[in-house]
């Protein structure tokens, strides 16, 4: 018999999309809500258990008990500031292990991650288990990037692989050339709300989102879903452009859906100098 697969979920709606996937595999997984991290009415299918983030200790032993050995971290996770986050031992552990770092952008995760690991799991990316949830390297819209959206698309992935060595982010938002908004510790949804009175006339901006250089594809990946794409159009944007084979989508007819009634261009580029 298969061992039970683990699946720890944050923010968002991608963990219920794999919870989903995994049941229509005809496996049962075990999941653990994060409390104050991930959205009870997002997930649809109810969590075997519900622990906060600095609760490592019981996360490990439920895990064990369930007789999980292969885990799936998906959905956002937020810097917690170490009052809200109350460590047991286990997670002051870590969180000594990995010192200041912890509480920087994708270190959570991270940290997560090794701790299963150092404890016998194995971690595992959501895609093995949804296929589908994968960025291709396609047009998903009806519209299509011109000349000028090529440039500043390939711009963006300039400045965000750059940005992103530095642990900074994994999005920007330009304009005929001009990058007018790096994504900081808000997430994607506030960096395109904060842009919004930045977007002048003209072509319109462009969202870029990538990889950041080396980072762990297992966890953290850049993520769209059809809220991104009518947020965008919200604000001004003309159009997006996310990594194909290193970000996730949620519910690829829904994104095609929103690009059409916005006429936004929705793409999936594969970076030349991807590491």
């Amino acid at each position: 018999m298969r061992p039970r697969i683990g699946i720890i979920a944050g923010a968002g709606d991608m963990p219920q999309r794999v919870i989903t996937a995994c049941a229509e595999q005809g496996l049962d997984p075990f999941v653990i809500g994060l409390r104050h991290q991930a959205d009870p009415d997002a997930l649809t299918s109810s969590p075997n258990a519900w622990i906060r983030l600095g609760e490592a200790g019981r996360g490990l032993e439920l895990l064990r008990e369930a007789g999980v050995r292969e885990v799936v971290l998906v959905g956002a996770v937020s810097r917690p500031s170490l009052v809200s986050l109350m460590p047991d031992a286990r997670t002051a552990m870590f969180i000594v292990a990995a010192g200041r770092s912890f509480f920087r952008d994708g270190s959570i995760l991270t940290a997560i991650a090794k701790a299963l690991e150092e404890e016998g799991f194995t971690v595992v990316a959501p895609e093995r288990f949804a296929e589908a949830l994968l960025v291709e390297a396609r047009l998903y819209s009806a519209a299509e990037p011109d000349a000028e959206a090529r440039a500043d698309v390939a711009r963006g992935v300039d400045v965000a692989r750059t940005l992103g060595a530095l642990d900074v982010g994994q999005a920007v938002i330009v304009q005929d050339g001009a990058i007018i908004g790096v994504e900081a510790a808000e997430g994607t949804d506030a960096l395109i709300t904060r842009c919004a009175d930045l977007v002048h006339d003209g072509s319109g901006a462009v969202l870029v989102k990538v990889c950041k250089p080396g980072q762990d594809r297992r966890i953290d990946l850049p993520t769209i879903g059809p809220r991104t794409v009518r947020r965008a159009a919200d604000s001004g944007l003309r159009g997006i452009a996310v990594e194909a084979g290193g970000a996730l989508i949620v519910d690829a007819d829904a994104v095609g859906r929103a690009a059409v009634e916005t006429g936004l261009f929705v793409i999936g580029i594969e970076p030349p100098d991807r590491t």
